[in-house]
């Protein structure tokens, strides 16, 4: 969720350039300020518990009422949260962080090295979605502790009040952008334990908490007084859920949003050339690509020629420049442009019916007796995007497509299921992928390693997994290992592990009164709450 759905950043490696923050951080403070900031897709939060966490949206509001050991920075580096420092061992595999020592919940009480143990336990507990083991695995014991066969997670230790040790199963360079993403969120134990229903109202750790939480409608935070940094210039922050776009953007033209757009919806496809000149307007290449992927498991795709002809007979170009009036850059693979690794090249399946229905009928398979459905969740422009799929599939190769929309938080449910049980599970869906964080890991072998939990597709091939078990563990030599993802990835787009179409642009409105947000491939990021400004009250 899109997820989630953080943080690709590998110091030696190129990334987008990050554009600036709104307004200076120098600039005169206001007495104080509100900020309604809308979260599109969806009807209501799911949950405020992290290990539930099922979409983008979800997610902001995680980032906002919680802190983790560290966090990104505004250029996408790991800076320090509620640890003020770490340590790394000489064999890469034990961090030490220290945590703050005026590090404190919103309810006053001190954050300790067990919340931490309790909250990395919890993440990776039997019971805990969320993809707890999916994003936190590489700790040392914690496959052990979710399949039940011990209570205690043995790769975190307490050494004392303030200091906490983890330690990893193998070196990894992205391990420390993992502990930026919501999985990794620091809850209080006391405030769990006391109260069953405490995902409710939670007790915070990040610079916001909760005042209200309307159903179905908005969810309202204001300051923690007790977080870090300095208390933030805003005073109410409402956050409306809002399930389309569409209806956004006219709230936003009214006067009633301060910032409209996330990292999975934002203006409108046909709203783009209306504002694209207006000083409120922001777009930039997002590390996310929209996709469709193919249930292996089950006919016709889990025949590999069936999965080609289906990618052949997509026209990307005409996808991108015409039912998405060039909002979004079409592409044949599965890194986004501007993203580590991005740089070395792939070879995709280009547009051609010709070779698609050759590849149809070298499979085997009579296009008019296939049945298939596509699956996708309601938000944005998916329903364009999936209506064009389908007549593309039916003049190009001569099959029908059924669609079945379903609300995002069921379609997340249903990938799950795909997951766990892909016989009955979904036989093709589109979907989006958006970093968690800045590394290439992220991408290709966190999705599509055999077995890996967000492997909802079920793509397997063992070359793939061994390039990917080798990129994983390097440390040393960037470029040979993002070689060694390069090469992973070609295998999977030659064998449609998943089908990319296209790299969205985050296009966001925001006012000119809000500063304090930097705005990049990753989405909109507050790296110092202290600057954070609203609408004057």
């Amino acid at each position: 969720m899109f997820s989630n759905r953080v943080r690709f950043v590998l110091s030696l490696l190129v990334i987008l350039a990050i554009m600036p923050i709104f307004g200076s951080a120098t600039a005169v403070r206001a007495a104080g300020s509100t900020l309604t900031w809308s979260l599109e897709g969806i009807n209501d939060l799911n949950s405020l518990d992290p290990t539930k966490a099922t979409d983008a949206p979800v997610n902001t509001v995680l980032g906002l009422i919680y802190g983790g050991l560290v966090r990104l920075d505004g250029d996408l580096h790991v800076a320090p949260d509620l640890a003020e420092s770490w340590k790394i061992s000489d064999d890469g595999k034990t961090y030490t962080f220290k945590l703050r020592a005026n590090a404190k919940f919103s309810d006053g009480s001190p954050i300790t090295a067990d919340d931490v143990k309790w909250s990395f336990t919890r993440a990776l507990a039997p019971d805990a979605s969320g993809g707890g083991l999916f994003r936190l695995g590489n700790i040392a014991g914690a496959e052990d502790l979710n399949s039940g066969k011990a209570k205690e997670l043995t790769g975190l230790k307490v050494v004392d009040a303030q200091t906490v040790e983890i330690t990893v199963n193998q070196p990894s360079a992205y391990f420390l952008d993992q502990l930026t993403y919501v999985i990794a969120k620091i809850l209080s134990k006391k405030a769990a334990e006391a109260n069953p229903q405490w995902a409710d109202k939670p007790v915070s750790s990040g610079a916001f908490t909760i005042q209200e939480w309307h159903h179905n409608q908005d969810i309202v935070l204001v300051p923690n007084t007790n977080y870090w940094q300095p208390p933030t210039n805003i005073t109410t922050l409402t956050l409306p859920f809002i399930q389309d776009s569409e209806t956004a953007f006219q709230l936003y033209r009214t006067g009633k949003l301060d910032i409209m757009g996330s990292q999975q919806n934002g203006v409108p496809a046909a709203h783009v050339k209306e504002v694209e000149k207006d000083p409120d307007f922001r777009q930039s290449a997002s590390f996310a690509v929209r996709y469709v992927a193919f249930n292996n498991k089950l006919a016709p795709f889990d025949n590999v020629k069936v999965r080609r002809a289906f990618a052949m007979a997509v026209d990307k170009k005409t996808l991108a420049e015409q039912v998405l009036a060039g909002t979004v850059s079409p592409t044949d693979r599965i890194l986004p442009a501007g993203f580590p690794g991005s740089e070395l090249p792939i070879k995709g399946l280009s547009f051609d019916p010709a070779a698609a229905k050759a590849s149809l009928a070298d499979a085997g398979v009579k296009a008019g007796d296939l049945k298939v459905k596509l699956t996708y969740g309601v938000e944005g422009d998916n329903e364009r995007v999936v209506t064009v799929l389908q007549s593309m599939w039916k003049e190009n190769l001569g099959v029908d497509v059924t669609l079945e929309p379903l609300e995002l938080s069921t379609f997340s449910a249903r990938l799950d299921e795909t997951f766990q049980k892909p016989e009955s599970g979904l036989q093709a869906y589109y979907s989006i992928w958006g970093a968690d964080y800045p590394d290439p890991q992220n991408f290709i072998s966190q999705q599509l390693r055999t077995g890996v939990n967000n492997n909802n597709s079920h793509y397997s091939n063992p070359e793939f997994d061994k390039l990917v078990d080798q990129a994983d563990v390097m440390t040393g030599d960037i470029k040979a290992r993002l070689e060694l993802y390069n090469k992973a990835e070609q295998i999977a787009v030659d064998e449609v592990g998943w089908l990319p179409l296209y790299t969205p642009k985050l296009n966001v409105l925001v006012k000119p009164y809000v500063k304090g947000i930097v705005f990049n491939g990753q989405g909109l990021i507050i790296p110092d709450y202290s600057a954070l400004q609203g609408k004057p009250s």
